[in-house]
């Protein structure tokens, strides 16, 4: 258990001073936005590239991961959509923000941070697939189903032309193209560029997690504790399960596969969250989800990551 905490301690820590930083004024809301900005813009595109240009193409896409991890997210979106819709029922635009919530994880702020301090380089390839699943299947998915549950089913193809739009904008995705691209064409980047790449791919991971410290400073929840413990039990708990049990049933026992699924799968949910729940009139509900589930991680992650010591799947 020593061993688990001395991994995860200092991954805690760095949030801690990130909301440190906020509390004792040594950085204003608009700096702190500026440093997830530098790491959503810069340095997160900068581990892609080099993730992506450093392997083999068909070591980082990897379709095993791809399909199972993709499966599990959706298979939780569709369950806590259904249950939040058909049981509660709820409006789908609250039930596609809770769903939200539930199968898509912070992958670059948290998910990212961790899994590279325990499985180390995978742990890069692991967070393009991840790009690719929840920038393309279930962050669209759920905007568009919110959308038409917000226009009362009009209006779906322009929330769908919308929603392209803003992917071709997605500095993520772009750096995936421009890894994607150099990789194919075999280009050799000089030597300073690479360099560059390096050391902004290297501030990815600290940056993204004092930026999540940062973030948490001022968040409330008011009233809003039910909707927060089903979000935060399906993001923590239910959406690893799923994962793992997709992870089993397709990825034949590959340990790296199944430890690089389980730590993206047990990370908070997306740091955007809240932004999307406010727009949808979820935003206290979001903005809660997001603290609660970010401190509540510590104990999951440290959780999951004893399991898979205990049954050898970090051997």
């Amino acid at each position: 258990m020593l061993e688990i905490a001395a991994i995860i301690t200092p991954i805690f820590l760095l949030i801690g001073v990130g909301f440190m930083a906020m509390r004792l004024s040594i950085l204003s809301y608009e700096q702190m936005q500026g440093v997830g900005r530098f790491v959503l813009y810069i340095a997160l595109p900068a581990l892609l590239i080099r993730a992506i240009t450093q392997n083999p193409l068909e070591e980082v896409f990897n379709v095993t991961y791809l399909l199972a991890y993709g499966l599990g997210s959706l298979g939780v979106f569709g369950l806590a959509l259904g249950y939040t819709v058909m049981l509660k029922k709820q409006p789908l635009t609250t039930g596609s923000i809770s769903a939200l919530g539930m199968s898509v994880s912070n992958s670059a702020f948290s998910g990212y941070p961790v899994a590279v301090m325990i499985i180390g380089p995978p742990a890069a390839n692991f967070l393009a697939l991840n790009m690719l699943i929840e920038n393309l299947l279930i962050i669209p998915l759920a905007l568009i189903l919110a959308e038409a549950g917000s226009q009362a089913g009009r209006g779906v193809m322009k929330s769908l032309q919308k929603t392209l739009k803003q992917l071709a904008k997605n500095p993520i995705l772009i750096g995936l193209f421009i890894g994607v691209l150099i990789a194919i064409t075999d280009i050799h980047l000089p030597k300073p560029v690479t360099q560059a790449i390096d050391m902004l791919a290297t501030a990815a991971g600290p940056a993204a997690l004092f930026a999540i410290g940062g973030t948490l400073y001022g968040l409330k929840i008011r009233g809003v504790m039910g909707e927060v413990s089903q979000i935060v039990t399906g993001k923590l708990v239910i959406h690893p399960l799923g994962v793992l049990i997709c992870m089993w049933l397709i990825a034949d026992n590959d340990a790296l596969l199944t430890a690089g699924a389980l730590l993206f799968a047990s990370a908070p949910m997306a740091s955007i969250y809240p932004l999307l729940g406010q727009r949808y009139g979820m935003g206290n509900v979001a903005a809660g989800t997001l603290m609660a589930g970010t401190l509540m991680s510590f104990v999951t992650i440290s959780v999951i990551v004893g399991l898979m010591t205990y049954f050898d799947v970090l051997a």
